[in-house]
């Protein structure tokens, strides 16, 4: 990955070599292009008109496309990607490239022991030089700012500081005339010399990655056990060193002004952000590193839950995508034991067990949170707690064979079970009596789940059918056939084609929408399906992944992969790798999971392990083997074609706004472009003694645009009593027309609730913080009051609001002047 300086274009590569060209506001792919082999190093010069990809032992320098917005007609390129100089010198894989900062030469590291200095254009004298003497493949090479000092760092840990120095010749030369030597001609020529050796001196460990800022002169080391080094050049100073991670540091960089270091463990998912001056955590973030099998929304969709097979449990916030919180108390997913968390205080404040040991495989709440169930795979029952006392309160017998799935009815007052012995079991747990009648199916059950209005349970069986039943007669009202549906893509040990493995796959999970009228469902494949339930037909299909580096992504597989030995994808390859811990990543006995450990590796399958839709009905998220994915109803960068006219552009919007200053007429035409940039320009500069008069003409067709924006803003903004005059203006003028239309404007209220609600936490927040300062202060002691009064009444100087003597003292200490960025 790679940005420009402007930060507008983003040139993401994968590992067969294929690349996308982003913009990054507009999160619009631009342009695609194979660079036919893996690409190991990649930079945007600092000018951002060229770029260097290292493909191999090769060096291939671009131009970067233009956008649109550089093209006078607003338009593509049709060739964007044009090659500007294509360099050969290396004998082993370019590591890492590096660009000065005039852009006119790069610096290439690779794994042939060496580091060259290119240039971009032919310059006069200057030839391509190679910098040699490292005794292992030479990780980076970095310029400094006046581009007189050259970096070079290697994979044992040594850092030369490169020169140009002169380099003094003698010559002797003889005189036709006679047999006498001359005077010795002294010749001089400029060449990159060692001027000195450095060493990290790290026990055992080797160096993963690095980087340099040039304008502070930091350079930054990763290591593979997990520490990283923080070093003041040219002197080779050890500011601080950390440990933040018990495996590779695998990349890391420095932001703009040489503050903030970033570093990343691909092997944990952990990313974090540190500022070296204040030896404090900007951002400390962890994946899961395991399979995530199971998740919930919170009731106010802003918080998703995600269970792992790692045995951890992670809040997620939807917005910012960030982990909030990670509970690591589960011992496994299946230590049996069921936890109660309190995600105020963050801590586990109640534990359900059992009488005798045994293994839960899923659960069920009550939507009062007065009642937890739990079903076993040993002793075939369920389990039912009591939440304020953690009291045993009923074993519900019945079934056969292992319990696989609980669903709570919404009303609370059922609570249905589906089992491998082919039976789904509705009980009445706050009943007398707890018989239940079975429902009879033809197969395991996999997963059942309530109509949001109690009255319909879905069940999704291994043979990939999808059946629904009424509740109160116990009957099968209809049914869909899926096995169609969820088969697809080919996994890499299949026997058969994709098309015929229809009856190997099924829905695992299943959810309705809030409105009832959908169905979700996930499994084995890479398919999310959505159905209509009224209609039972396909409405659409979502594909979850195409990362071939997952089995079961591709419909048909390349035959020239199959070897005698098997499928390629399957060999290890570790074990002609060159460095001693990268073989043994792989052959580590319990760092694969089953087949021959010495030398097979397994490839994940692509699966859907859990869905669940979100409360306010505007999104729906998914765990796969490629993580947590959240698909929602975004309409940011979509624009209503009804009303709109040629007329209507960005240039005729700003002078409506700034020449005609009709606020209303400006507003409405950037919620027709719908772009949401410029309805935020048109939003702040309406007069705050306006707002009443404009919103009361808004048409009611834009409101719903007009409440999710101004909703969004409250979150966003910092002009907090701005946007709650928006909001108190629309509810007063149009209250009356939302409550008509909740449904209609569900998720926008949903949206204002949930602003609002943490403007007013904040504001309770600040406000209490204030007045215990103010008890505090007044809480000191006050002695010497009157001498204190008789200074206060004195006579004081007074200024002009300029302080000459200050600026002096201040100009003679020499203070640095202000920099701004750019």
């Amino acid at each position: 990955l790679d940005l420009t300086p402007r930060g507008n274009l983003l040139l993401s590569v994968d590992e067969d070599g294929h690349a996308i060209l982003t913009n990054v506001p507009r999160r619009i792919a631009l342009h695609r292009i194979s660079f036919n082999g893996p690409v190991t190093a990649l930079a945007f010069s600092p000018s951002g008109r060229h770029f260097a990809v290292g493909i191999g032992r090769f060096i291939e320098v671009w131009l970067t496309p233009n956008t649109p917005d550089q093209d006078s007609e607003g338009k593509l390129e049709f060739s964007p990607f044009v090659r500007h100089h294509a360099h050969a010198g290396h004998f082993d894989t370019v590591q890492s490239i590096n660009w000065s900062s005039d852009s006119r030469f790069f610096l290439s590291a690779a794994k042939d022991l060496t580091a060259r200095i290119w240039s971009l254009d032919k310059e006069e004298g200057f030839t391509p030089t190679s910098l040699t003497g490292h005794r292992e493949g030479v990780l980076a090479a970095y310029f400094s700012q006046d581009q007189e000092t050259i970096y070079t760092i290697s994979k044992d840990g040594a850092v030369f500081h490169w020169a140009f120095l002169p380099v003094t010749r003698t010559i002797n030369s003889n005189e036709e005339d006679d047999d006498e030597d001359t005077q010795n001609v002294i010749n001089k020529n400029y060449r990159w010399r060692i001027k000195q050796r450095h060493y990290f001196m790290e026990n055992n460990t080797k160096v993963k990655c690095s980087a340099f800022h040039s304008g502070s002169n930091l350079l930054v080391a990763g290591f593979s056990n997990g520490v990283f080094g923080l070093y003041e050049m040219p002197e080779f100073n050890k500011i601080h060193s950390l440990s933040i991670s018990q495996n590779d540091i695998d990349f890391v960089t420095v932001n703009k002004t040489g503050e903030w270091l970033a570093f990343g463990s691909s092997k944990l998912g952990q990313l974090l952000v540190w500022e070296w001056q204040s030896e404090s955590y900007i951002l400390k973030q962890q994946g899961h590193f395991d399979s995530i099998n199971s998740l919930v929304y919170s009731p106010d969709s802003r918080r998703i839950i995600t269970t792992a097979d790692d045995g951890k449990i992670k809040v997620w916030d939807v917005k910012t995508g960030f982990c909030i919180v990670t509970f690591t108390e589960h011992s496994s997913g299946l230590d049996g034991s069921v936890r109660a968390w309190d995600l105020i205080r963050y801590r586990n404040f109640r534990t359900f067990t059992a009488a005798n040991r045994l293994s839960f495989s899923c659960l069920a709440v009550d939507p009062s949170g007065e009642v937890v169930c739990a079903g076993s795979i040993d002793s075939f029952d369920i389990h039912v707690w009591s939440v304020q006392n953690g009291q045993l309160l009923d074993r519900l017998s019945g079934h056969e064979g292992p319990v696989s799935c609980l669903s709570f009815a919404p009303n609370g007052g059922t609570v249905v079970s589906g089992s491998w012995d082919h039976t789904v079991r509705v009980w009445s747990i706050f009943g007398r009596t707890q018989t239940s009648e079975p429902l009879q199916l033809q197969a395991d059950v996999l997963d059942v789940t309530f109509r949001p209005d109690s009255k319909q349970i879905a069940v999704s069986t291994l043979d990939g059918q999808m059946t629904f039943w009424t509740v109160s007669e116990a009957k099968q009202e209809s049914g869909i056939d899926g096995r169609r549906d969820v088969s697809g893509g080919r996994k890499i040990t299949d026997r058969r084609t994709a098309a015929n493995a229809s009856g190997t796959k099924s829905f695992t999970t299943i959810r309705y929408s809030v409105d009832g009228t959908c169905l979700l469902a996930g499994g084995n494949s890479k398919y999310i399906c959505l159905y209509s339930v009224d209609c039972q037909v396909l409405l659409k299909k979502f594909t979850v992944s195409i990362n071939l580096s997952l089995s079961g992504t591709q419909e048909f597989l390349n035959s020239k992969l199959m070897t005698e030995a098997g499928p390629l994808g399957l060999i290890d390859e570790q074990g002609l790798a060159s460095d001693l811990e990268d073989r043994l990543d792989k052959t580590l006995p319990g760092a694969t999971r089953g087949g021959d450990l010495a030398a097979r590796k397994r490839m994940p399958e692509v699966r859907v392990s859990g869905v669940a839709f979100a409360p306010n009905g505007a999104a729906f998220c998914a765990a796969s083997t490629e993580g947590l994915l959240i698909y929602s109803l975004e309409t940011t960068f979509i624009f209503d074609p009804i009303d709109l006219d040629v007329t209507i552009t960005p240039q005729s919007i700003m002078h409506t706004l700034d020449s005609n200053k009709d606020y209303l007429k400006s507003l409405i035409m950037a919620f027709r472009l719908n772009e949401s940039s410029l309805i935020r320009r048109v939003f702040e500069k309406v007069p705050y003694t306006t707002i009443f008069l404009i919103v009361k003409e808004v048409p009611s067709v834009y409101l719903p645009r007009l409440l999710k924006f101004v909703g969004m803003q409250a979150e966003e903004s910092p002009h907090l009593e701005f946007c709650l005059l928006w909001l108190e203006a629309i509810m007063a003028s149009h209250g009356d027309w939302i409550r008509e239309n909740r449904g209609v404007m569900e998720s926008e209220v949903r949206i204002v609730s949930s602003a609002v609600s943490r403007i007013r936490e904040e504001m309770k927040r600040l406000a209490d913080e204030n007045c215990f300062m103010i008890d505090y202060l007044l809480s000191q002691p006050t002695e010497n009051v009157a001498q204190i009064s008789t200074e206060l009444s004195g006579d004081w100087p007074i200024f002009d609001g300029i302080d000459d003597t200050s600026d002096v003292v201040m100009g003679d200490e020499g203070s640095p002047e202000w920099i701004g960025l750019d």
